[in-house]
Order: structure tokens, then sequence, then C-alpha cells
């Protein structure tokens, strides 16, 4: 009777040990204060969309992220990581959202879904004041042979593959971030830069000798991404923008780093 009795207490005892630990695990997933994680994947090379102010990562983004998550009632945890990771972590379910001046293209949504969109962006064309590069045509012209720097994973990049390497006008030059390619740039490592007219005006401010060209790239809009099978945070997330949008939310934190001029 006594060894049934030791049995059932160490049956008891595992149970209470497993339970506990599937407490622990389950309370992983919410913050702090007991809110629901919303976990966002980011590359905090991309002032003013986002970037590094001494230990936090800031921005467009990241307010406007934040602002969804208090509609929807969430703590939001940000995850800086290289531009071209943002889609793996969230296939893979280690972020619920990405969001990084992302614009909505046929091969991404290949992956992922995205909300709708929140800003407009401008993809343009950095050269050096003395560049025999004077117009967007001049890349795509036949025999120009330029050495294009673009972010590695952005439209940028995509764009001036397709458009320019691809079709044998010149060569890309992929960098882990847009501040390395303007450095080649200024350095005449490369002859030019495609990327976000925003990032560009403040690389421009803060490298001498460099200009944006007066032709644009490409126009393009910004989104969320979000993992296919996630339907329910998608709408969530959209019914938060469209209230956001109405509220002038948005506007107020575009407003806030975009200065007219």
């Amino acid at each position: 009777m006594k060894k049934i009795i030791s049995l059932v207490m160490v049956l008891v005892m595992a149970t209470a040990v497993f339970s506990a630990c599937g407490s622990k695990s389950s309370d992983s997933k919410s913050g702090g204060d007991g809110k629901q994680v919303l976990s966002m994947a980011t590359n905090a090379e991309f002032p003013p969309y986002e970037y590094v102010e001494g230990e936090d990562v800031v921005g467009i983004d990241v307010d406007i992220a934040q602002a969804i998550a208090d509609k929807l009632g969430m703590e939001l945890k940000v995850d800086n990581m290289n531009f071209d990771s943002i889609i793996p972590a969230i296939t893979s379910g280690k972020d619920a959202i990405g969001a990084a001046g992302m614009t909505v293209t046929d091969e991404r949504k290949k992956n992922v879904d995205f909300t709708d969109s929140y800003a407009t962006g401008v993809q343009v064309v950095i050269v050096r004041e003395d560049s025999k590069i004077t117009d967007v045509k001049d890349l795509t012209t036949k025999g120009a042979d330029n050495t294009i720097g673009v972010q590695l994973g952005t439209t940028g990049d995509i764009y001036c593959t397709s458009d320019i390497q691809d079709k044998g006008f010149g060569k890309v030059q992929q960098f882990n971030k847009g501040a390395d390619a303007v450095q080649a740039l200024v350095s005449g490592k490369i002859d030019c830069v495609v990327i976000d007219n925003q990032p560009a005006k403040e690389f421009v401010k803060a490298n001498k000798g460099l200009k944006i060209l007066d032709t644009e790239y490409v126009t393009e809009d910004y989104a969320i991404a979000v993992a296919k099978d996630n339907t329910e945070l998608k709408d969530k997330i959209n019914g938060a923008l469209n209230e956001l949008k109405a509220e002038g939310t948005i506007q107020k934190i575009l407003d806030k780093y975009i200065k007219a001029k």
C-alpha cells in the first residue's frame, strides 16, 4: 500500500512540474504587463522610417507600429535585423509583422501578405556633384556601364537588378546598409546609389559633394508585411490603420519626421 501511495505522489509531483513548465512557456508570449506582444521585424538603417537613436530604434515605422499596438491593446517589441532577413522572420513565426519602409511587390507577395498602405515612397538616385549621370535615363542607356549601389533586398535592389543589370546596362553592387553604399559612392568605388528619397536626403546632408537627381526612379506604396496565414492580425491592423488615418495620427507622425521644405 505504501508503495502505491508513493507512486501516486510521484505522479502528482511530476504532473505539477510539467504544468508549471507549460504555464511559463505560455506566459513568454505576453509582455511584462500581461499584454500580448506585437513583435515587429525592421532594419534600422532607413532614416527617417527607422534608425537607431541612443540604444533605441525610432522613426516613422516604429511610431506607427506603436500607435497600432496601442489601438489593439498590445505591447510592441522591435526586432532589428538585416533588411533581407525581415520576410524570413515573418514566415518562420519569429516576428508577427515587418515594417521597414517596405514596398508591396509581386515577388514579396509570394511569401507574405500586406496591409493597406500607410505612406508613399519615392526611389531616387544619389550621385557625386561632378557625376556624368545627370538623369535617371542615363542608367538605362546602351553602353552606360555604371555601377549602382543598392541596399540588399530593397526595391532599389529589385528594380536596378531587373532594369539595369539583367539588361546589360550596368552592374548592381549590393550592400547590407544604405550608409555603406553611400560611403562607397563618396570614395568613388561606385557611380551612384538608388534608395528611398527620405533617407537619401539624410545621406546627402551628411556627406559633402553629393546630390540627388531631379528625376525620380520610381514611386511606390509602403505597407506592413504579415504572415499569409494570419488574416485575423492583418484585418485588425487594417482596422487600426483606418482609425489612425481618420484621426490624423498617421499624418502627424509623417509630419514629425518629414519636414516640408
